[in-house]
């Protein structure tokens, strides 16, 4: 009795998400391409104006090793450079960003940002000064690390996921280990859930969906880092590297390599989710496949060494007969 419901369920999840926006650096050859760009010369992928006064590969640089190698789609990633001169628009803040080109509906319903990020102990990003990161202007959810404003002590070694400026998830930012990431966003409900896994793991819910007045342009999602200036902590060049960033609708694909380029249909039969039938599969396939965590409780503190996720508990399968 349950084989029909295991085939209808997997048929869902190889369906995969449509792809809306794909910031995979696949089609260009050189960062300095985003030189050309310009507003009166709106080309490529990005929107590149918040920069410091030198030319892109002072700042952007794109090569097969600045990628998560678990990422079998994209041919490339990004490092994201701040350094003495990354400061833009006589601001006090050290900035390096990139903003989605397009004209697409990035902005409505439910849709997923994708995107996986790294540090390594090379030029690594100061636990003495915070840094936004993958932010929207609104700052209703983004990526933090380093000493927060404001917050005691002098330093933080922690990369946090904020809603709104407060820390809904941590872990420990360690040198080399990729972070894949994916904000649920409800934009029509207002909401945001919190997706998270590290190196080749699939994505799991890491965080349920958080109330929150989720607005956006289509143009105010930034890919790289905002630095906020400290008092006796001299600027040093910093590097962030970003892979598999994208924006998709529909089914969540959870794989990291999966979100084939420019196609809603070719993700691999475990690489994706429908929210709608998560519960019905892990009832109807609880013997063959692992349950998808479905919430966590919120983790605030700034002193906690590592995030854990509590996995929600597994429905039985006594109805199957």
């Amino acid at each position: 009795m349950c084989r029909p419901l295991y085939l209808f369920g997997f048929a869902k999840l190889a369906l995969g998400g449509a792809i809306l926006w794909d910031g995979r650096f696949n089609d260009m050859t050189s960062s300095s391409e985003l030189d050309s760009w310009s507003w009166s010369n709106q080309v490529g992928p990005y929107e590149y104006y918040i920069h410091g006064s030198e030319n892109a590969t002072s700042y952007v640089n794109l090569d097969p090793t600045f990628k998560n190698p678990a990422d079998t789609v994209s041919t490339q990633g990004v490092k994201i450079t701040l350094d003495s001169t990354s400061y833009w628009n006589g601001q006090t803040m050290r900035r390096t960003e990139l903003i989605p080109q397009t004209s697409a509906a990035i902005n409505s319903g439910k849709v997923y940002y994708h995107f996986s990020l790294q540090r390594t102990n090379t030029n690594a990003p100061s636990e003495f000064r915070e840094h936004q990161i993958a932010f929207f202007e609104s700052h209703f959810t983004e990526m933090k690390s380093g000493w927060q404003s404001g917050a005691s002590g002098t330093s933080d070694p922690l990369l946090r996921w904020d809603v709104s400026s407060t820390t809904q998830w941590n872990t420990t930012w360690e040198a080399g280990v990729w972070h894949n990431v994916a904000y649920g966003i409800e934009f029509s409900a207002g909401s945001v859930e919190f997706y998270h896994s590290t190196g080749a793991d699939d994505l799991i819910l890491a965080h349920s969906a958080v109330s929150v007045s989720a607005s956006s342009d289509g143009k105010d999602w930034h890919l790289g880092v905002l630095e906020l200036p400290r008092d006796g902590y001299a600027d040093a060049t910093e590097d962030i590297f970003f892979s598999g960033v994208y924006v998709e609708s529909g089914d969540l694909t959870t794989s990291v390599s999966g979100g084939a380029a420019n196609t809603s249909s070719t993700s691999t039969a475990s690489s994706s989710i429908d929210i709608g039938t998560v519960s019905t599969l892990s009832t109807a396939v609880v013997s063959t496949a692992p349950s998808t965590t479905s919430s966590v409780a919120p983790i605030i503190t700034s002193s906690a060494a590592e995030a854990t996720a509590t996995p929600a508990a597994s429905e039985d399968d006594d109805d199957c007969e």
